[in-house]
């Protein structure tokens, strides 16, 4: 079999059925896709050891390649668009650049968040020890969120210094599209994503892992709106939260907000 026909068929040569990624919009022109947590976008420097890509299961999925108009950090999940072409590519990177795409995002933070609330917290690009040529840029760039509260919750568990925890489930939705920005941005206002092993708080990370079962970063990218790049018609795809993160949210009794994304 042709590697073209194993690919129209979802076949692999040597694991049987080949890995396929849930659609949530598919066109002639780009295809939105519903990312797992633990899955890269892209082959990168970053994890060299890493041998399974959101671009290459699209592309072998669909038959046909796929162009990335954006990234997700590879534990977070959730809607993830491709082009199929570079041209569509292009369009829909310049309405990123002009700020015309809306992303939001769920996560699951350590104490009781406000409300809602603006984080206007400008970032300083962070280096990447393990990619060659990676500096420290000093010039802080412009960085804006939108959050808002949609739940809390208690446990009766000493994590810290209190004999009971809290913890909140934000909806955020980014202006600018810095890198690590919501996971920076809720650490600064004191509220950071659980299982966030870079900006997070290590306790918190370890009690959900060893109590709660939990392995991943609760964040998860809910929805994406963006102007279709050949018809300009208003375009909203939502992505379901994947059951790892719907456990974490009945297990905070959080029942009502696991099918409302």
């Amino acid at each position: 079999m042709s590697e073209s026909s194993a690919a129209a068929t979802g076949e692999d040569h040597d694991n049987g059925p080949a890995e396929t990624l849930p659609i949530l919009y598919q066109d002639d022109f780009l295809v939105v896709v519903n990312k797992p947590s633990g899955l890269l976008v892209h082959r990168s420097p970053i994890d060299r050891h890493e041998t399974r890509f959101a671009l290459q299961i699209v592309r072998n999925q669909i038959g046909q390649r796929v162009y990335p108009v954006h990234r997700l950090d590879k534990p977070t999940s959730g809607a993830l668009v491709f082009a199929l072409s570079s041209d569509i590519a292009r369009k829909l990177g310049e309405q990123m650049m002009a700020h015309q795409v809306d992303k939001t995002y769920v996560a699951v933070v350590r104490g009781f968040a406000p409300e809602a609330g603006v984080i206007d917290h400008a970032l300083v690009e962070e280096p990447d020890s393990r990619l060659k040529g990676s500096q420290q840029k000093t010039e802080p760039q412009s960085a804006l969120s939108h959050y808002r509260c949609l739940a809390t919750a208690e446990l009766d568990a000493c994590i810290e210094r209190y004999p009971q925890s809290r913890f909140s489930l934000v909806e955020v939705k980014p202006k600018t599209g810095r890198r690590h920005q919501i996971r920076r941005h809720l650490k600064h206002i004191n509220h950071p994503i659980i299982g966030d092993a870079k900006h997070g708080r290590g306790r918190y990370n370890r009690y959900f892992k060893e109590h709660l079962e939990s392995h991943r970063l609760l964040l998860a990218a809910t929805s994406i709106c963006f102007n279709h790049p050949v018809s300009g018609e208003r375009v909203t795809v939502k992505a379901p939260l994947e059951a790892s993160m719907q456990q974490i949210m009945l297990r905070l009794g959080w029942v009502y907000w696991v099918d409302a994304f």
